[in-house]
Order: C-alpha cells, then structure tokens, then sequence
C-alpha cells in the first residue's frame, strides 16, 4: 500500500506498510540474580581468606599466598583450555552468552514439549512473569523495548546539564516541558479547545453556531487541524509514477477502529453505549447540557454508522490496481460535488496554485460518490456537530485530567484494560515523538546508537537477501521472465538502517522544523501549532520529487517498514538493540530476532501488494500471466489456511492479514537459509551453556520468544 509520508517523524504513525493509521526486553531479574550470585560468592571468599589470614604465623601467610596463586593459574589455565577447546564441542561462556542463556532459560516453559505447542514452550515462562500491565491491552517485546527507549529519552530531556547547538533539539525539550506542565493544563481545563470552536464559528452542541458555514468549518477541521471528517488527503508518491507527488484522497471517518462496531449493533451493544456515552461526557465537558448533548450525539453516531455501511473494508482494498484511480480537480468534484474540492484544496495546500486540471488519485471512488450524496441529505446541524466532534477527538488528549479518564473508560469496554498507570512523562514522550521525532532521534542516536551495529546490520541484509533470491530458483511455478524480474527487484531494494544522516547535522536538522513555533507555557498551542505546520509541510511536497532519504519512521521507534513506491526497507536504530540484536549474541539468535525482521520487510516487496510494483517502485503489471494465477493459487491457499485459525473464539481473515502472513513466513525462510549460509561458511558456533539446545534449535526458540510474545 501507499504510505502517506510521515510529515515530520512520529513513533505512530506508521507501522509495515499500510496506508491505514495506527499507533506499539526481556525481563532483568537473571542479570540481578547472576550478579548478586557473582557477588555473595567474593564476599563468601573474603571472608574465609581473612579468617585464614588472621590465626596464623606469617610463614603460613606467604605460603597460602602462594598456594593460592598456583590455584589461581590452574583454574585460569583450565578456563583457557575450555574456552579455546574445538568450537563445535565447547560451550560458549563468555558474560554475553551466559546473559542471555539465562534470559532465554526464564522465558522457557521446560513443562510443555515444544513438538506439541511450540509457543507455551518458547514463551511461557516469560508470560508468566509478565502480565498485562494496568492499561495495556497487548504487551511483547516490541513494546517492552520501547519502554526502555522512552526511559533513556526521558533522562536525555530532563538532564539539567541540557545544552544544545540544534534550535531543533532545543524545541524539542520546550515541547516536552510544556507536556509535564500538569497544573497549568488542569488549571486551564477546556478553555482552550471551547475558545478554539468559537474561533471557527462554534458547535450546535454547546451554543450557537454558523449554520452557513459547511465549507468553512471543513476546511479548519481537516485543512488548518489535519482532523479526518469523511475523507482524508494527503500528498505522497504516485503510485504509477512514482519519481513524482500527488494529491491522494482516501476513505476516511470512524472512530471506532473496526466498522464492525458500527454494523453488528446487536453484538456490540455494549461498546456502542461506551461510545456514545464518551461522546455526551465530552459534549458535556465542553459545555453541552446532558439531555440535549446526548440527543445530538445520538444523532451523530448515526451519522457514522451510515458512514461504516459505504466504508469498503480493508481485505476488499487489497488489489490497488482496482482502487487506484487517478483524475482531475474537476473531475473529482463531477464525482463528490457535495464538496467545493477546488476551495478546500487550494486551502489545504496554501500558497500553492492549483487549478481545475490538477490530477489527483482516488482511492475508493464508489465511497466518495456515496459520501457526497450522505453529506447532502444530511441535516446541516448533524453535519455541524460531526465536523466539530473530529476536532474534539484530534484534541482533547491535549486537555485536562477529566478528558483522559474518559477516554480510559472507553478504552476499558473496547479492549477490557484497566484505567492505565501510564505515567505523565511517558505520556509526554509519545507526543513529542510524534511532534519532532527526528530531532528527538538526534539526541537518542547520539547517545545510544552503535555506529558498528549499522555495518553489521547492512552486512545481514545482503546475507538474507542473497538467501532469498536463492529461494526463487526453487520456485517451480515461476517462469525465467518473472524470475529474472523478481531477482532484480531483490537486488534493488535500498536498505536504510539506523536513523537518516541530517539528524546529526544541526543546519540540516533545523531546517525540517523552522517555522514550527514551540513555547515552554502551553502545550495545548503548541498541538495546534503542529497541526498546522504539518499541513505546510505536505503542501511543500507536492511540487518535490519524492527524496530517496526521506524516512517515515523515527530512529527510536522499535519497528521496521517496507515503502513500495520507493522499494526500500528501514530499520531504525530503536530495533536494532537487544533481544532482537546485539553483536555479542550467538548469530543463531540474530538471525532469528532482526534477521526475521529483515526478512518479513524484504518479503513484503513480494506479497500480494508489494508484488504488484516493480523495482522502481511504480505499481505496474511485470508478473507473466502463468506465473500470476500460481502466485495467487498459492496465497489463495495460504488465506484458507489462515482463516481456520481461531484466537478467543473468532476466525482469523485470511485475507484481510495475507500480505502480515505472507511476509512472516518468508521472512522466517529466508533468515534461517542465511543463518545456514553464514555456518557453512564460518562453521558451528559454541552452544548456550545449560539450555539445552543446538543452534539451529535456538534459532526457533529465539524467534518466537523475541517476536511472538
């Protein structure tokens, strides 16, 4: 899928590759106890030498000197020849290995053969000594890590000996502080969003409102506040040319994030009576009276439940040959004219000059045509109280306490957490992630990153990518003409890892950010400010070619992504640390932590929608027809199989996960024919002492205890 550039560098807002949004270390205590072990034991030794020391003669002192001495250089000797012993029968005993054999022995449930659920027996331990934290509705490594970045990110922030050349990096603390300033927002309260909807012609729910002000309201919403009411644009590569930029509008408009939620109304009663309830309590909040409040709220969520009922959903999206569709201004507006798209545009990507011949791209004509026609039968004041209520949604988490325990009711009917004990300051991280991640990166890569963890990680990829392009020379199925293609496709995929080179370059950093305004006093203006440079942003990008060394991931974002019009994979420095890697760890447990996940990026320029673009990155048919039916009889038969697996009693959509599906298995494949490469060229590596298990097996079980937990 087309990804939406990341307009300034967020942790969330974009994870794999797909255009829809989103937003996600083993345990310590092996290390303390190994410590503390290594401890008791000096001090046990101590304490017997000075005991020995002190009832006898000084003869008998320099003797036992000596003896141990000669004890010393045995034992020193033995460790030696143990240590340099035949490689393929010694054990590894070096601190990293011995780390890491405990971590993994603590994750191990030794109670369950692996042969029969291998899952329980990789990870069951480590479930067992982690559970759901207060809040959170998944928790794995990913987010385990990510924890640890926020903690290094929030020393880095508070230090007081802060002090930095970059205005970028200096904004970048403003902006945090602002986040931890908790009295001066709860002191504010609602004012500033209450003033903010006076500001653009008011809210039916709260008090008087412009009822001519349709276009008016839309073009503040989604153009000066980047809300999502009905649509969503964005200027991003074109898919079929893809050395230039374009105007992409798409589906857009719930809440919820399922349109499930809306259309099954029997089955999700309760998550409806949550939601309209949070709708009324916000209303309220900002002023509303209860009775009228929830009689219009009412009203719009039937407006979005109309609007689930033409929202195609996402495994029907899946062929973008079908949905892209590429038109002018003017014939956009024949399409929609429910909307003045010239003015809105024109608006949105002020200064520019746009005219009626302006090409766009549509994704999901059908959804537009139907949501004109929504719009224009729908009352003026619905239409009203459904605009204001996405700018409600886009800015409250900016307010005070009240709105987050409101949203932490929901969110506790939705997903069944508990109210969460995330603590301010992480909170304030994830929002200056998302504001000025790169230059947040700048302090994070500065302090953390191991420029040697680059060169080892480039080194992996060709290892893998080597490995998968020996795989498809055993694809019976596939002809020499496609194969031949596939293979320079492979060959071409431009690998970014670790964090963009300008993040270092404090001229080059500040430039990304200037204009953007920062105070210390008020967060609040500080959102509103972002909002509206992200749009200035985007509109500069429409006359730019696409930059190849643009990333839409910041570097410390534990994640990993593959972009299809530029046919590139990244790997951010946030992912390139333990468990996933560490160039102390066997190369078994490399190959099977990042080395999958290079493996599952490189394999989505293959699945079922990376496949239909070619190296340069330009969605166009390169398949011969042969070898595209038996590609699709193949993923046709990987979607049956997924869709019999059930999780809480529900069926898996086989197709709607496909391209996740396809990518974990190939990724998988080709990490571990790489690992088999790199031992046929290097040889065994030392086993783990005490777990147990051959390399080859530690590959698995490092696997699945770093990405299935």
């Amino acid at each position: 899928m087309n990804v939406a550039l990341h307009e300034l560098g967020g942790g969330g807002s974009m994870v794999e590759y797909k255009r829809a949004k989103l937003r996600d270390e083993e345990s310590p205590e092996i290390t303390v106890e190994g410590r503390a072990t290594r401890d008791s034991l000096e001090v046990g030794f101590q304490k017997r030498t000075r005991q020995l020391f002190g009832s006898h003669t000084q003869l008998e002192l320099v003797l036992a000197g000596l003896i141990l001495v000669l004890a010393a250089l045995l034992l020193g000797c033995l460790v030696a020849l143990w240590v340099h012993r035949d490689p393929a029968h010694s054990t590894c005993v070096t601190e990293a290995c011995i780390r890491v054999a405990g971590k993994i022995l603590e994750s191990l449930d030794r109670g369950v053969s692996p042969c029969q659920d291998f899952y329980q027996f990789s990870c069951g331990g480590w479930i067992r000594r982690n559970p759901l934290p207060n809040g959170r509705s998944r928790w794995n490594t990913f987010n385990s890590l990510w924890d640890q970045n926020q903690a290094i990110l929030k020393h880095l922030l508070e230090n007081t000996t802060f002090n930095s050349s970059s205005e970028a990096e200096r904004k970048t603390r403003s902006f945090y502080l602002s986040c931890l300033q908790s009295e001066r927002i709860e002191k504010l309260g609602a004012k500033p969003l209450r003033d903010l909807i006076d500001k653009i012609g008011g809210w039916n729910i709260t008090g008087p409102w412009d009822e001519d002000s349709f276009m008016d309201v839309l073009k503040a919403v989604a153009g000066t506040y980047r809300a999502t009411p009905f649509f969503t644009v964005y200027v991003s590569a074109d898919s079929k040319s893809s050395n230039s930029n374009i105007i992409q509008v798409d589906q857009s408009g719930l809440f919820l994030p399922s349109r499930d939620y809306y259309l099954n109304r029997t089955a999700n009663e309760k998550v409806l009576t949550a939601y309209l309830d949070y709708m009324v309590e916000l209303g309220v909040l900002l002023g509303g009276q209860p009775t009228s409040t929830r009689e219009q709220m009412q009203q719009v969520l039937e407006l979005e439940i109309q609007l689930a009922n033409i929202t195609v959903p996402q495994d029907q999206r899946r062929d973008e040959e079908k949905i892209y569709h590429k038109m002018s201004i003017s014939e956009l507006q024949a399409l929609a004219p429910a909307v003045d798209w010239l003015e809105f545009l024109s608006f949105l990507l002020s200064p520019l000059e746009l005219g009626d011949s302006e090409p766009v791209v549509v994704y999901g004509t059908e959804y537009l045509q139907q949501v004109s026609e929504l719009i224009n039968r729908t009352e003026p004041s619905i239409l009203n109280n459904y605009l204001i209520w996405n700018l409600v949604q886009k800015t409250t988490s900016s307010l005070d306490q009240r709105f987050e325990t409101a949203q932490e009711k929901l969110l506790e009917t939705l997903y069944g957490t508990k109210k969460s004990c995330t603590p301010r300051w992480q909170t304030c991280i994830s929002n200056t992630d998302d504001a000025l991640g790169f230059a947040l990166g700048s302090l994070f890569v500065k302090a953390t990153f191991d420029r040697q963890s680059k060169e080892i990680a480039e080194g992996m990829i060709n290892e893998i990518r080597s490995a998968f392009e020996e795989t498809l020379g055993d694809l019976v199925w596939m002809d020499e003409k496609t194969r031949l293609a596939a293979k320079e496709k492979a060959d071409a995929i431009y690998d970014m890892i670790g964090f963009p080179d300008f993040i270092l370059e404090p001229k080059e950093l500040d430039d990304v950010y200037d204009g953007y305004e920062v105070s210390e006093d008020s967060f609040f203006q500080n959102m509103l400010n972002l909002y509206n440079f992200s749009a200035k942003v985007m509109a500069d990008q429409l006359r730019k070619p696409p930059s190849r060394d643009q990333w839409s991931m910041t570097p410390q974002t534990v994640n990993a992504y593959y972009l299809p019009t530029k046919n590139e994979i990244v790997f951010p420095a946030g992912i390139l640390q333990a468990p996933f890697y560490a160039h102390n760890h066997p190369k078994a447990l490399n190959f099977g932590g990042i080395g999958v996940v290079m493996g599952h990026e490189l394999t989505h320029a293959f699945d079922d929608q990376g496949r239909e673009y070619d190296k340069e990155g330009n969605l166009r048919p390169w398949w011969q027809n042969e070898s595209l039916t038996a590609f699709q009889n193949h993923t046709a038969c990987m979607e049956e199989q997924y869709s019999q697996y059930q999780v809480n009693g529900e069926r898996l959509n086989g197709l709607q996960n496909l391209g996740e599906n396809i990518a974990d298995n190939g990724g998988l494949k080709a990490a571990y024919n790489a690992y088999k490469a790199w031992l046929r060229k290097h040889g065994e590596e030392q086993p783990l002492p005490a777990v147990g298990l051959t390399n080859h097996q530690l590959f698995f079980v490092g696997f699945a205890q770093v990405l299935t937990k």
